[in-house]
């Protein structure tokens, strides 16, 4: 049968995108749909954006450190409809590098929502299309759970377009969504409570992070309540809301922002009139080559729940255009050593296992230490801490995870990723010299484990 496309990509998110672009420079035919912003989640409402957020509430310590360093400003004033404009022009300049990207590659652009008519058809605005293959890589979406005024509750989606700073916030959740926004509105002078059913927040990363982050929040004034849920929310007369937590408790507020989980986004996509399956989570069933149980149909990023990161994403999307037209360049997507950092303030960098996972799996472990006052932060009141922490195989001297929470922990943390992966030594690590004055030395003047 002659297709119309070899590949038909549903969502033009990063993974979409990337597996779009190389399939078409492989000679494929292809073809991408999207139905509300290039670039997905990660250019739109995601990472972007909200590292521009990040940027700009952490002004608010720089200028109070600067005081340290000779410096006298006056009276900081802080306008968010600015922020929020200018965030929105280079969102609207990065959808443009996307819509470029994908026609100067050749692929077929249509902006509309596509649905599954059968395995090998799809409709967009009215208009069928057969292809060889079908690519679902439309992502994931906020949810909000299902409680008395779950209408007046806001998601990260909303968050970015805001047309006012609330004065004040609850951020709800405990996941790395509801840690940075608080850190973002915290920075920017709303007063803001972070809400998390648990006892503590960001479950899965080491258990050091996760208590040093804790306390160092707590050091900035930010309100943590841990074991605390929502059972309902009322808005009042004067347009701010009362909320009511499951132990009685009563707050009130002008904000509600939940960032409590993101389900996949298969809304009216006819999988129905396929024979894709869904996993118990309800992500799209893949085996290692994105495979759906529909031969014809593919799935990667997001929408199959494996680890819902962009660069992830982008990896997967390139894995299955390999496959498909360029199949002597194919290698699978290694999920091991993958580095991620939570913009926090301050910031997490991790890469590897955790004391905990090391532990599990069954390492005889050595961990490694540090927590110190930044040089920057010497010469004025701020008392932050960094923590610096390896965990080291016992027996093969193996450097199994790496973990910092401090500024630029993400950046630090990017170049260790690769001697990781690459299978460095403690010692490769001792052998190693130092840039002096830097935070990042501390990775390699580690000497003395604190347990073994």
């Amino acid at each position: 049968m002659v297709y119309d496309f070899d590949l038909y990509v549903i969502g033009a998110g990063s993974g979409g995108v990337r597996s779009a672009r190389f399939a078409a420079g492989f000679g494929a035919k292809v073809a991408v749909a999207e139905s509300r912003y290039l670039g997905g989640t990660c250019v739109n409402v995601g990472c972007v954006p909200k590292k521009l957020l990040v940027y700009g509430a952490h002004f608010a310590e720089d200028f109070e450190q600067s005081a340290g360093f000779g410096w006298t400003l006056g009276e900081a004033d802080f306008d968010w409809t600015t922020l929020i404009a200018n965030k929105d022009r280079e969102i609207n300049r990065l959808n443009g590098i996307y819509r470029n990207l994908l026609l100067n590659s050749g692929v077929t652009l249509h902006e509309g929502h596509a649905r599954l008519i059968d395995p090998h058809q799809v409709e967009v605005n009215g208009q069928r299309y057969t292809a060889k293959h079908i690519l679902i890589a439309t992502g994931g979406w906020p949810q909000i759970p299902d409680i008395p005024g779950r209408e007046h509750a806001i998601s990260s989606n909303e968050a970015f377009f805001l047309k006012e700073l609330p004065k004040r916030i609850l951020v709800v959740g405990g996941g790395y969504i509801a840690v940075e926004f608080a850190g973002i509105f915290h920075g920017l002078g709303a007063d803001t409570k972070l809400l998390y059913r648990g006892e503590l927040f960001l479950r899965g990363f080491d258990g050091a992070v996760r208590k040093h982050l804790q306390e160092e929040l707590t050091k900035r004034g930010l309100d943590l309540q841990f074991n605390a849920d929502i059972e309902r929310i009322e808005k009042q007369a004067d347009g701010s809301l009362k909320v009511t937590l499951k132990d009685g408790r009563e707050l009130a507020t002008d904000c509600v922002f939940y960032a409590t989980g993101r389900r996949p986004m298969l809304d009216n996509l006819g999988l129905e009139n396929t024979g894709v399956k869904l996993d118990k989570r309800g992500f799209i069933e893949v085996d290692e080559q994105y495979q759906s149980a529909e031969p014809s149909i593919l799935a990667i990023g997001d929408v199959i729940g494996r680890v819902q990161l962009t660069p992830v994403a982008l990896a997967e999307g390139m894995a299955v255009a390999r496959r498909l037209f360029k199949p002597e360049q194919y290698r699978p997507v290694d999920y091991n050593m993958i580095p991620t950092a939570v913009f926090s303030l301050p910031n997490i960098g991790t890469v590897g296992l955790t004391e905990e996972q090391a532990r599990e799996a069954g390492h005889k472990v050595q961990i490694f230490e540090s927590r110190f006052r930044p040089m920057k932060l010497t010469l004025t009141e701020c008392q932050e801490r960094t923590l610096m922490k390896l965990v080291v195989d016992a027996d093969t001297d193996k450097v199994l995870g790496c973990h910092m929470v401090g500024p630029d922990a993400g950046e630090i943390v990017q170049g260790l990723a690769i001697a990781l992966k690459a299978g460095a030594t403690k010692r490769d690590f001792d052998e190693t010299i130092g840039v002096h004055p830097t935070a990042a030395e501390e990775f390699v003047t580690m000497r003395t484990p604190v347990t073994g």
